[in-house]
C-alpha cells in the first residue's frame, strides 16, 4: 500500500503544480467584506488593478458588507480552494471569534492566508461643532456628558470599533458606539452632524479633513503618520499605552494548493512593489506590507490573542 499512497500523493503533487503553472487561467474575484468608497475598498481596487495587469486576467472587485465583514469572509470560506475567490481580509477578522458566539467559518481552517496587504493607521476625527480641539478636551467633553457622545465604526469588530474599545477602557471616557456597514457610511454620518465622532481610516478621511468638514484630534498608532505627520498619537495626547492599527491581508478559501497560494502571494508582493501601488496607498494613509503566508499566518494569531483579550475584558459582544 506504501507505494501506491506515495504515487498518489506524487500525482496530487504534480497535478496541483500544473494548475499552479497555468494559474490564472480566467478572472479573479477579490472580495472586499465591507462597502464601497471605505478604506478596504480603495486598497482592494488598488491592488487588484496591479495584479491584473501581471497576471493579464481581470481581478474584479466585489463588495460583500455586513456583519462586520464576517459575510464576506463566509463568502469566500465557502468557495472553490481553486484560487479564483479571494477575499481582503481586515482586522475585524482577528475580533469576530470573540465577538461571535456563532460564525459561518472557522478562521483557521476555512481561511487560507496568502500575505500582509497593508498596515493603516486610524485617526480620531470629530464633527467641527463638537467644542473639543484636542484629546483632552474631548476626555472633558465625554466625562461631563457621561453616555451622551457617540461614535460611529464600520461595524462590530471592526478596526475603529475596537479602536474606540481601548480607548474607552485606557481613558475611562465611556463614549457610544453607532455601528455601520463600513467606513464610508460612518464617515458620512459623521460629516452629516448625526454622529460626534469616528475612528476611521485615513484613507477615508483625507478629503474631509482637507476640506474642513472633519476635525482630527489624533491618531491611534505607535508612531505618527507620514499622512498627517502634525498630528499627534492618542498616547502622546494623554491616554499612556494606548495603540490601535488597523491592517488589510489577503485570504484564500481554506485548502486552496500551497502552489496556487505561492503564486497568489508572487503577484500580490509585485503588485505592492508597484511605485504607482504604493503612492496610491501612502497617500490613503495605508503604508504597504507584503508578507509571506508563513508570516502572515503568525501575526494573525498574535492580532486574534490582542483583540480577544480586548474584547472579553470590555465584555463586549456582536448583536
Amino acid at each position: 500500500m506504501a507505494p501506491r499512497f506515495c504515487l498518489a500523493a506524487g500525482l496530487l503533487f504534480c497535478s496541483s503544480a500544473a494548475l499552479a503553472q497555468h494559474y490564472p487561467e480566467k478572472s479573479v474575484l477579490m472580495i472586499a467584506p465591507f462597502s464601497a468608497g471605505g478604506s478596504v475598498d480603495l486598497v482592494a481596487r488598488a491592488v487588484a488593478q496591479q495584479m491584473s495587469e501581471t497576471w493579464k486576467q481581470p481581478v474584479v472587485v466585489a463588495n460583500r458588507p455586513g456583519a462586520s465583514g464576517n459575510i464576506g469572509a463566509e463568502t469566500v470560506a465557502r468557495a472553490a480552494p481553486d484560487g479564483y475567490t479571494l477575499l481582503m481580509g481586515t482586522t475585524a477578522l482577528s475580533s469576530s471569534p470573540a465577538l461571535y458566539s456563532r460564525l459561518g467559518y472557522d478562521l483557521m481552517r476555512d481561511l487560507t492566508p496568502v500575505g500582509l496587504v497593508v498596515t493603516m493607521t486610524n485617526v480620531l476625527v470629530v464633527h467641527p461643532s463638537l467644542p473639543a480641539r484636542s484629546v483632552p478636551e474631548l476626555l472633558k467633553l465625554a466625562k461631563a456628558r457621561p453616555g451622551v457622545l457617540m461614535s460611529a465604526s464600520a461595524g462590530v469588530g471592526s478596526s475603529n470599533h475596537l479602536a474606540l474599545v481601548l480607548f474607552n477602557m485606557l481613558s475611562g471616557s465611556g463614549i457610544g458606539h453607532v455601528p455601520y456597514k463600513g467606513a464610508a457610511p460612518a464617515v458620512a454620518d459623521v460629516l452629516g452632524g448625526h454622529v460626534d465622532m469616528t475612528f476611521v481610516p485615513i484613507a477615508a478621511a483625507v478629503s474631509p479633513l482637507r476640506s474642513g468638514r472633519l476635525r482630527a484630534l489624533a491618531v491611534t498608532a505607535g508612531k505618527r503618520s507620514s499622512a498627517l505627520p502634525d498630528l499627534p498619537t492618542v498616547a502622546e495626547a494623554g491616554v499612556p499605552g494606548y495603540e490601535a492599527a488597523g491592517w488589510n491581508a489577503l485570504f484564500a478559501p481554506g485548502n486552496t494548493p500551497r502552489d496556487i497560494v505561492a503564486a497568489i502571494n508572487q503577484a500580490l508582493v509585485e503588485s505592492l512593489r508597484a511605485s504607482r501601488v504604493r503612492d496610491m496607498l501612502a497617500s490613503s494613509g495605508a503604508d504597504a506590507a507584503g508578507s509571506t503566508p508563513e508570516e502572515l499566518a503568525a501575526f494573525l494569531r498574535v492580532e486574534t490573542a490582542k483583540w480577544s483579550k480586548v474584547v472579553h475584558e470590555a465584555g463586549i459582544k456582536a448583536q
